[in-house]
């Protein structure tokens, strides 16, 4: 959205340049040079929506309203500052910026408001459900650094929605499920048991959900599991896998999350195909998927 320049006076435009630049001005003695760059620029760019748009006073106290909306109702459980960066694109944004593209290595997306520390450990070809519903999904692949040699000891995170698109963190009974975390063998392998990822709808009974609604547009995340990857001079990973044929993926993904070199085939076996670690489902169908994760080296 533009104004036409004709719209505003010379002489107006002169006394909104002349509080932009006495705004910038008052962080000139700002010892932190990178907070003072970080100030300055964010006057000058909040200063030039304003002015694009021509704020309304009606609008800044919408807005006001919103934001403070946004805070009341974040909680330990509940980020909904991080959900409206998300659906604004602002967290992929921040993603690309700080994870540039290195050589092959797996492509980053975003954390998502939903992970906790203290998820428990299991073992290699361990179960992250932990009572969760869902099909079983079997999880295999190897973390290799950009020069193919694989890392031994690395942590995976791993989170995920159950069959009801929840995670456990929306329930009130305190639960732990659907989240754990593991470490590589000394090949760089991993394996587990997790559930084949559901589409959800991001929480949408609050501001956020409310903006979504004005806009006309969905909630509704494609389907995926969450992983964030860590090892010693390496850089972090924080990524998901999406779906192959989930439907969503042609809708659109609320949070802008999805990259076409994420998206896996989750396949499908019958009931009572035998299971890569011998487990017995005869009575259940499942899936199967591989994901090799190739990190690139920490920044230096």
């Amino acid at each position: 959205m533009t104004t036409e320049t004709n719209a505003v006076s010379d002489a107006q435009t002169q006394v909104e340049q002349d509080l932009v630049d006495r705004v910038v001005a008052s962080f000139d003695n700002t010892d932190n040079p990178r907070l003072k760059q970080v100030m300055q620029s964010l006057t000058v760019h909040l200063h030039d929506f304003i002015r694009d748009v021509r704020l309304t006073e009606e609008e800044w106290n919408q807005a006001i309203d919103f934001l403070t909306r946004v805070g009341h109702i974040t909680d330990d459980k509940r980020q909904e500052f991080v959900l409206l960066s998300d659906t604004l694109g602002a967290s992929m944004q921040t993603i690309a910026v700080n994870n540039e593209a290195y050589e092959d290595a797996t492509e980053a997306t975003v954390f998502g408001p939903f992970f906790v520390d203290d998820a428990p450990e299991i073992p290699i070809g361990g179960d992250i459900t932990h009572g969760a519903s869902g099909q079983p999904a079997w999880v295999e692949g190897t973390v290799t650094d950009t020069d193919g040699n694989p890392v031994a000891g690395a942590r995976i995170e791993v989170w995920e929605c159950d069959e009801d698109g929840l995670y456990d963190v929306q329930y009130t009974d305190d639960r732990m499920a659907a989240r754990a975390h593991l470490y590589t063998n000394e090949q760089g392998e991993y394996r587990f048991w997790g559930l084949t990822p559901v589409p959800y709808p991001i929480p949408h009974d609050g501001p956020v959900g409310q903006m979504l609604e004005a806009v006309g547009r969905s909630p509704v995340r494609a389907a995926h599991l969450h992983f964030m990857v860590t090892a010693e001079d390496l850089r972090t990973l924080v990524t998901h896998i999406f779906v192959e044929g989930d439907p969503q993926l042609a809708i659109g993904d609320s949070v802008f999350g999805v990259k076409d070199s994420l998206i896996k085939t989750f396949e499908q076996q019958a009931a009572g195909t035998p299971t890569p670690d011998g487990r017995d489902l005869a009575d259940q169908a499942w899936a199967k998927t591989r994901f090799d994760i190739v990190l690139a080296p920490a920044e230096k």
